[in-house]
């Protein structure tokens, strides 16, 4: 792929005075249209060799475009913050929002590639997160997203030529180190991983442009003119359309779900639930605090029909743990800061560190339960997020973190009771909303999309724990008994 940028691609200096002002204006134009707009994103990746004119030109970016609308950030080595959560969890939370510029200099390319050439790492490893980066990029098109990834290139000649230049340049000379003079000594290594990754992973929906990095005026016009052809296309086109469905669920021709096979009537008495209680919430307080555990942690999502009784089973392991190491995660609908950023984005950004544990109260599967649902999602956006659920809990596992899910259940008739104790009891009455007797009118349709949900995302990894919840005593025990055990497995 790099012979192409190898030619000595130049532009002369009258041929770039005349052509940056009109440029200028028109990104410029774009910019603000995008703005305005606001239907979709935009990630401009800046990647290559060193020397090769990458923190030129993203300088040049903010430079033309107006800097209230961009968003540059420099991915360097990981930061401790960032090595205790999955490695994607850092580029997560810089993802622009809808009608912004996302300047990315470095990116989730860096760290695959450098493992392999420096530190050794073998070529399953790199394939693993190729295809991670792959599903990732695959997820942030079908949101939306419009992704213009840059590779900036040099011959092995050229890069010599650029860092002596550099280093001779007492104004430039602090930019190039011992580090950039050993990378340089692994240019053909590099040169090869790169290659091989850029091939890999340049899609329809992502390619990749290679740009001649050994002339300023040249990769400052390419760069530019290709940021202005995309977002021309885009906009003119509007936010982008779903790329078909991502599979189909099969049709129900029966009236059987999983829950159906649970045992509602499961019950326990007020004197083995004091006598388990206490058993459990020990034995949980124990399992948080060993060695093993410090170095994973865990997440934990509570689903459930509507006063199914989660806030209270949440308060009996909150009451069990120390409040350091612990975060409950209330989930409601999205703000309009979340309704800009890919729909998985709120929940990555509230991760928890190893040794911790956070534990959310609604959570991701709302893109498959109510968002299916009531028709806040089109029949692909939600179809697609089974796999998506299923590679975001995966990264999690991978990372060290133990996920553990339920779905508590009561039937009908015990909602209802529970609606009119709610609606007569004061202090109670805050929590039954009209939404709740609007979603209750729609109980087979949830019920055959919880089947579906437990179906696709019961993984070996993360698989769910349906809880019989029509007593709290039993589903309160079960739930602390299902996550003590789950904790004390941790190696």
């Amino acid at each position: 792929m790099f012979e192409a940028a190898e030619l000595g691609h130049s532009i002369d200096k009258e041929t770039f005075r005349r052509e940056v002002p009109a440029l200028r204006e028109a990104l410029l134009e774009v910019q603000f249209d995008l703005a305005r707009r606001k239907q979709f994103p935009v990630i401009v990746l800046v990647g290559g060799v060193e020397g090769a004119g990458k923190g030129e030109t993203v300088n040049t970016l903010n430079e033309w475009l107006d800097p209230r609308q961009v968003e540059t950030t420099a991915f360097s080595a990981p930061s401790d913050e960032e090595r205790e959560r999955p490695p994607m969890w850092r580029y997560w939370r810089a993802l622009p929002a809808k009608g912004k510029i996302g300047i990315f200099f470095g990116s989730w390319y860096s760290d695959p590639i450098l493992s392999r050439v420096e530190g050794g790492k073998s070529k399953a490893t790199l394939e693993q997160a190729l295809s991670d980066i792959l599903r990732f990029e695959r997820m942030l098109a079908d949101e939306g997203v419009l992704l213009l990834k840059f590779w900036f290139h040099l011959s092995k000649p050229q890069q010599k030529k650029r860092l002596r230049a550099l280093e001779k340049d007492k104004l430039t000379r602090w930019r190039v180190g011992p580090q950039d003079w050993q990378r340089y000594r692994r240019y053909d290594r590099f040169r090869s991983v790169s290659e091989a990754v850029l091939e890999r992973t340049s899609t329809g929906h992502a390619p990749w442009i290679v740009v001649d990095g050994s002339d300023e005026r040249y990769r400052s016009l390419l760069v530019g003119k290709t940021i202005l052809q995309g977002l021309r296309k885009r906009l003119a086109n509007g936010a982008a359309e779903p790329n078909g469905l991502s599979g189909i669920l099969a049709p129900s021709i029966d009236t059987a779900n999983v829950l159906d096979a649970l045992d509602l009537t499961a019950a326990l008495g007020q004197q083995d639930y004091a006598r388990e209680l206490e058993r459990w919430q020990g034995r949980l307080n124990a399992a948080a605090r060993t060695g093993g555990f410090a170095k994973r942690g865990a997440v934990v999502v509570f689903e459930g029909h509507d006063a199914a009784g989660k806030g209270g089973a949440i308060r009996r392991i909150a009451a069990a743990l120390d409040a350091r190491f612990y975060r409950v995660v209330p989930i409601a609908a999205p703000t309009d800061e979340e309704r800009a950023q890919p729909y998985l984005w709120r929940f990555w950004r509230h991760l928890p560190r190893l040794g911790h544990i956070a534990i959310f109260d609604r959570s991701w599967y709302g893109r498959v339960l109510v968002e299916r649902v009531e028709g806040f999602a089109a029949e692909a956006d939600w179809l697609r997020a089974y796999a998506e659920i299923n590679e975001f809990e995966a990264e999690m596992t991978r990372h060290g973190l133990v996920m553990v899910k339920f779905w508590l259940a009561i039937s009908k008739q015990e909602q209802f009771r529970r609606f009119k104790e709610r609606e007569a009891t004061g202090f109670k009455r805050f929590k039954l909303t009209a939404e709740d007797w609007r979603n209750r009118k729609k109980w087979g349709v949830y019920a055959r999309a919880v089947h579906d949900m437990v179906e696709r995302t019961n993984t070996a990894a993360a698989p769910w724990t349906l809880v019989e919840a029509n007593d709290k005593n039993h589903a309160r025990i079960k739930v602390l008994r299902t996550l003590t055990q789950r904790l004390e497995a941790v190696k």
